[in-house]
């Protein structure tokens, strides 16, 4: 079974940068679909980006343009690098295959606010 492990998650300022990393033991990522997700406080938990074969990205309306999603096979990680945060950005992220996921990981906190 496939763990993952968020983190780099933050308190940061609007307009901020953070970059998550999800370590994934035991797999070549690049093989699969692979995305991060959030939840924000209250609400259910909603896909923001996926990357398919290490190489096409796709992103909610959202985050298109302040987002990047990226693999490092070497390294079993996903990264995502997120820029221009909002308070709206506020959430525990989790990364994820998209296609039969694994089990949830603990997520990371990341928290947009002065």
């Amino acid at each position: 079974q496939v763990k993952t492990v968020e983190s780099g998650g933050g308190l940061v300022q609007p307009g901020g940068s953070l970059r998550l990393s999800c370590a994934a033991s035991g797999s070549i990522l690049s093989r699969y679909t692979m995305a991060w997700y959030r939840q924000p406080p209250g609400k259910q938990r909603e896909l923001v980006a996926e990357i398919r074969s290490g190489t096409t990205a796709n992103y909610a309306d959202s985050v298109k343009g302040r987002f990047t999603i990226s693999t490092d096979d070497a390294k079993n990680t996903v990264y995502l690098q997120m820029n221009s945060l909002k308070p709206e950005d506020t959430a525990v992220y989790y990364c994820n295959r998209k296609y039969g996921a694994w089990a949830w990981g603990q997520g990371t906190q990341v928290t947009v606010s002065l």
